[in-house]
């Protein structure tokens, strides 16, 4: 039996901050903490100091432990960016600044690594790998999360298989593959997530405020962290994350086989699969359109324009990965928006739109959709845009009390210090404090603006026809108008 004043630690390296929860087993939040991490962007270049992240952990730690006094911390888990690289030396010591997950510099690398049969985009860490070996010279392949879990423990730490992934790390085979096109010596040894990599040293106890002798476990993606965090690992279920992107996971028995690589699964625990994939269409477009905008009251005007009347497309950044691999794609608007109103409820209903094609084109995989859906990030703290989703959608969604990626890592954390299947323990973590059922009539209203972006996007070449004849299919009217979703297909 658990004891009451137990809890685990989650630590979230976001692209803003550094977020640490300390969670019981059943869920109570008993402190938390954030600390601010800078950045640096230009063109297509985006860039983090890794020593950042190091400070962000020791200041967020503190915080979130200080209202936990008394609480044994029984373990702990790193989450960091998908695809974000680095180069380090033997002991672990940076050698290179942090190319992050949406850094483009190297796309005459992804363009190398895909010639020679890997399945991966520009923005993954394989190609990044590899210009920044070019750039610097050799070094240890290093994923965000290692430099943290490495000052934790002490001595450099092995990967785990859900951040290797993007480097192509052979998650089935479970080893890296032959055409990598960099010194296998220079690559990290990989355990799976869940796998206990050490204990908290002294110098870091001091530093953080962590408990020296904490178990330090091997983590996952920030969006398999939120994944966990929203509970959807059951056969079917999936996790809908709107934050500046918009990312899907999913659970499944099997992987679901995509040979563009625009779905890639990772690894779970347990050895079954976490599909997804990350699209470059968000909230993010919200800010940039409407800096300082109060979100509620948008939305309270957003509401009168259902359909809006324009059409988007809303790319926070050029090209997209998800639904489909366009990287010359830009974000487009179909018609005039008649004014900001229209224009704000243009670019919630094209941010649904393609959550909406990313389902449909899961389906068009193989992907089982039987389960629940969950929505989680910054864009599910809005009630209207959540209404407003599930009704485009045609599909029931709920959303948990908590969202955050680190509470996913507490839940990981639990699970490999033995507290139990991780399925089950985020069952009890995870509070669901909303359900949200579509609207037939009000889903009806946006068939025929969702069909005239699925025949713009398949025009300009960047959807595939088979896809768009898919998504097409999927609208079944009913005698009242409404669009139907079929989850049997």
């Amino acid at each position: 039996m658990l004891g009451e004043r137990e809890a685990w630690l989650g630590i979230d390296l976001g692209t803003q901050s550094v977020r640490v929860l300390a969670v019981t087993a059943d869920g109570t939040v008993l402190g938390s903490g954030s600390a601010p991490v800078g950045g640096r962007r230009e063109w297509e270049r985006h860039e983090q100091d890794p020593g950042e992240w190091w400070e962000g952990v020791c200041a967020a730690s503190r915080a979130a432990l200080g209202p936990a006094r008394g609480v044994r911390i029984r373990g702990l888990a790193v989450c960091g960016t998908s695809g974000t690289v680095l180069l380090t030396d033997r002991a672990g010591r940076p050698l290179s600044p942090a190319l992050m997950y949406d850094d483009r510099r190297a796309a005459e690398q992804g363009a190398r690594a895909r010639a020679a049969g890997l399945a991966v985009q520009d923005t993954w860490a394989l190609p990044k790998a590899r210009w920044l070996v070019e750039t610097y010279g050799p070094g240890r392949i290093t994923h965000q999360p290692d430099v943290v879990t490495a000052r934790l423990i002490g001595t450099p730490v092995p990967t785990d298989s859900s951040h290797a992934l993007k480097t192509a790390y052979d998650v089935e085979r479970e080893a890296w593959p032959d055409v990598m096109g960099l010194p296998r010596e220079m690559l990290p040894e990989v355990v799976r997530p869940g796998t206990l990599l050490g204990e908290v040293c002294a110098e870091a106890a001091e530093a953080t405020g962590i408990p020296a002798g904490t178990p330090v476990i091997a983590g996952m993606t920030d969006g398999c962290a939120a994944q966990i965090a929203s509970g959807a690992l059951r056969p079917g279920s999936w996790n809908s994350v709107l934050g500046t992107t918009l990312v899907l996971k999913g659970a499944s028995a099997e992987p679901v086989r995509d040979p563009t690589g625009v779905v890639y699964n990772h690894r779970a625990p347990d050895g079954s699969w976490l599909p997804g994939g990350a699209s470059s269409v968000g909230a993010g477009v919200l800010t940039a359109a409407f800096a300082g905008a109060d979100p509620a009251a948008m939305d309270a005007l957003a509401a009168a324009h259902e359909p809006a009347g324009a059409v988007a497309y809303p790319l926070v950044s050029p090209g997209e990965r998800f639904p489909f691999l366009a990287p010359d794609a830009t974000a487009l608007v179909l018609g005039e928006p008649a004014g900001d109103a229209d224009l704000w409820a243009a670019l919630l209903q094209g941010v649904a739109f393609t959550e909406r094609l990313c389902l449909d084109y899961l389906h068009h995989l193989g992907a089982p959709l039987d389960g629940p859906l969950t929505f989680t990030g910054g864009g599910a703290r809005s009630p209207y845009w959540n209404q407003l989703r599930v009704d485009v959608l045609g599909r029931p969604a709920h959303v948990p009390e908590q969202t955050e990626p680190a509470l996913g890592m507490a839940a990981l954390a639990a699970h490999g210090t033995g507290a139990g299947p991780l399925p089950e323990i985020a069952t009890h973590m995870v509070r669901i404090t909303t359900h949200l059922e579509p609207h037939p009539t009000r889903t009806a209203l946006f068939t025929e603006p969702y069909t005239r972006l699925i025949d713009e996007l398949t025009a300009r070449g960047w959807l595939p026809t088979p896809v768009a004849a898919h998504a097409r299919a999927r609208l079944r009217t009913t005698q009242d108008g409404a669009a139907h979703w079929d989850a049997s297909g």
